[in-house]
């Protein structure tokens, strides 16, 4: 698989279209937005089903508690607004309402992470993935394109229970056909290897995927994992990848304490005690910026990549 010549799709996009066909399939899926349809692209179902959307303004918490509600009402609701204020401005009603009673609530976030980009840190969520993962009952994914953001939405509504779904504000690459099957909790081996391995995840998988040619040029054979589903994760895919090869590299956009790093780590403590590093947010906030530009300062790059996974020959 190469990442070169590839159409280019936000995430967010592919939400909006897949929102959109699922509501003529799925009576019971309902949309609610805060004041962002236009940005999380939930324009598209409010104009196809008026009667089951809701904007509910800037009012997040508002908007978790209705989604609770719906959900007992025996509706799919889908509660969408960008990553930061989906998680962290809403952390007490997500706990209490929607997963301490396990309710079928969709939590589907966009502009996640730095490559939010001009906003700045008060609108970047790099803390979001750590935090919904110690929330008992949640299953929190990160889809890689748009292909397999379609597969995701579609298996989630047809999954009970709360589903915390984070995508992207920037085009990139995609690295999936239509034949591609998403399935949760599973990681996908994209590239063939037999030095080290690139777990990845989100806008990190086709970033692995260009330092795994890069490496190769050099005579570095390296293993690509797109981790997806990142509670509940994938342990065979990990502690095979550990067994096999010399080393884990794990690539987020998302700080590396509590995030994918943390989470393969805690496989390979218990199960397959191996040599890891981690490419991410080093526990800092952002800035403002392009998305390009801030991947580069803060070392979201093939180069860290490829200097990590040097380290573990």
């Amino acid at each position: 698989m190469s990442v070169k010549k590839m159409e280019m799709k936000a995430t967010r996009d592919a939400y909006g279209e897949v929102l959109a066909e699922l509501g003529a399939e799925n009576k019971d899926i309902v949309v609610l937005d805060a004041d962002l349809a236009k940005s999380t692209k939930t324009v598209d179902f409010a104009k196809k089903f008026p009667d089951r959307f809701f904007d509910v303004g800037i009012a997040e918490a508002n908007m978790i508690g209705m989604a609770a509600g719906l959900a007992t009402a025996g509706k799919i609701p889908f509660a969408s607004t960008f990553a930061l204020f989906g998680t962290l401005r809403v952390g007490d009603q997500i706990r209490n309402s929607i997963c301490y009673p396990n309710l079928n609530v969709k939590i589907a976030v966009t502009h996640s992470g730095l490559t939010l980009g001009e906003d700045g840190a008060s609108h970047q969520a790099v803390e979001d993935v750590a935090l919904m993962r110690a929330i008992p009952n949640m299953t929190v994914i990160v889809p890689a394109d748009a292909v397999e953001t379609k597969k995701v939405i579609r298996t989630a509504a047809e999954t009970y229970g709360p589903m915390y779904i984070r995508m992207g504000r920037p085009k990139v690459p995609v690295l999936f056909d239509d034949s591609y099957q998403f399935q949760i909790g599973k990681g996908v081996q994209i590239k063939d290897g037999s030095d080290v391995t690139i777990i990845a995840m989100g806008v990190m998988a086709h970033i692995a995927l260009e330092a795994a040619e890069d490496l190769a040029k050099e005579g570095i054979s390296a293993r690509v994992i797109n981790m997806s589903t990142i509670k509940p994760i994938d342990q065979e895919i990990i502690i095979r990848a550990a067994q096999e090869t010399r080393g884990i590299v794990t690539a987020e956009e998302a700080n590396i304490y509590g995030g994918l790093g943390g989470a393969v780590a805690e496989v390979l403590a218990e199960n397959y005690p191996a040599p890891l590093r981690r490419v991410g947010v080093m526990d800092t906030f952002g800035e403002s910026g392009t998305p390009d530009a801030l991947l580069q300062k803060y070392g979201l790059t093939k180069e860290n990549i490829m200097e990590k996974a040097k380290t573990l020959l």
